[in-house]
C-alpha cells in the first residue's frame, strides 16, 4: 500500500519531468567550396558529443532568406536539463573549433522555441524529411489575436489532414510563431491544397466572414512574415 501511495504521489511530479517541448535551432553557412567538408565534420561532431536530449537533426535550407545554409535543431529537452547541462567540455570546444568553426562564414544565429501541442497538428517527435517554416514576428500586445489566428488555420488543416507543428519563441530575439508544416509524401502535398482557393478552404472550416476577422488580425498583428523550405539530412545528425 505504501509503494502505491509512493507512486501516486510521484505521478505529477514524473509528468512534469518527462515534459520535453524546449528545442534550440542554430543557423551555420559554410563558406563557398566548402559544403562537403562542412558536413562531413559536422555529421562527426554531432555523433560523437550530441546525445539524448542534447541530439541534433540537421536541415538544408533551400528557399528563403537563409537559402544554402544549414538549419541544426538540438532537443527535445526541457529548461530544467538545459539550465544543469554544465561546460560541454575542453573536447568538444576543441572539435568544434578545429574541425568546423574554419569552415563556416561570419552569419550565425541560435534561438530557444517552445512546441505548442495545443496549436499543433502532429506529435512532437513526427518528423518527415522535407518541412516548410512560416515564421510570423509579433507585434507586441498581438500575441492573443495571432493565436486566434493559428487556432482558426488549426481546423483547416485538421481538415485536410496537414501535419503542421506550431513553435513559439521563448527570449529569442523578437518574439515569434514558427509555424512548421510536415510533408508526410513530399512537396506534392501542396498541389492538392492549393487546386482550391485559400480564402474557400478557409470558410469552409471557420464559417462565412471568418477570412476578413483573420486578414485584420494579420494586418494588426504580425509586424512581418517570411517562409522557407528545408530537407532534412538524417545522416548529418546524431545517431
Amino acid at each position: 500500500m505504501r509503494k502505491m501511495i509512493f507512486l501516486l504521489l510521484a505521478l505529477p511530479f514524473a509528468g512534469l519531468a518527462q515534459t520535453k517541448s524546449v528545442i534550440n535551432t542554430s543557423r551555420y553557412f559554410p563558406k563557398s567550396g566548402k559544403w562537403q567538408a562542412f558536413e562531413k565534420a559536422v555529421s562527426a561532431h554531432a555523433k560523437k558529443y550530441h546525445k539524448d536530449d542534447f541530439a541534433w537533426r540537421v536541415f538544408t535550407i533551400e528557399t528563403g532568406p537563409d537559402a544554402g545554409g544549414y538549419m541544426i535543431v538540438e532537443g527535445n529537452s526541457n529548461w530544467t536539463t538545459i539550465d544543469g547541462r554544465g561546460d560541454l567540455g575542453a573536447a568538444h570546444t576543441a572539435d568544434w573549433e578545429t574541425s568546423v568553426q574554419p569552415l563556416l562564414q561570419d552569419k550565425f544565429s541560435t534561438m530557444y522555441l517552445t512546441f505548442s501541442s495545443d496549436l499543433s497538428t502532429v506529435a512532437q517527435t513526427a518528423y518527415t524529411e522535407k518541412i516548410s517554416i512560416n515564421h510570423l514576428f509579433i507585434r507586441p500586445g498581438f500575441r492573443t489575436e495571432i493565436m486566434d489566428n493559428i487556432t482558426a488555420n488549426k481546423k483547416l488543416w485538421e481538415a485536410e489532414g496537414a501535419k503542421t507543428a506550431v513553435y513559439e519563441s521563448s527570449l529569442s530575439g523578437t518574439p515569434q510563431f514558427s509555424v512548421v508544416t510536415r510533408y508526410t509524401n513530399g512537396l506534392k502535398e501542396r498541389d492538392d491544397v492549393n487546386a482550391t482557393p485559400f480564402i474557400e478552404r478557409f470558410e469552409k472550416a471557420n464559417g462565412a466572414g471568418s477570412w476578413k476577422k483573420w486578414l485584420d488580425n494579420m494586418k494588426a498583428g504580425v509586424e512581418s512574415q517570411w517562409s522557407e523550405i528545408l530537407y532534412a539530412k538524417a545522416n548529418l545528425g546524431s545517431k
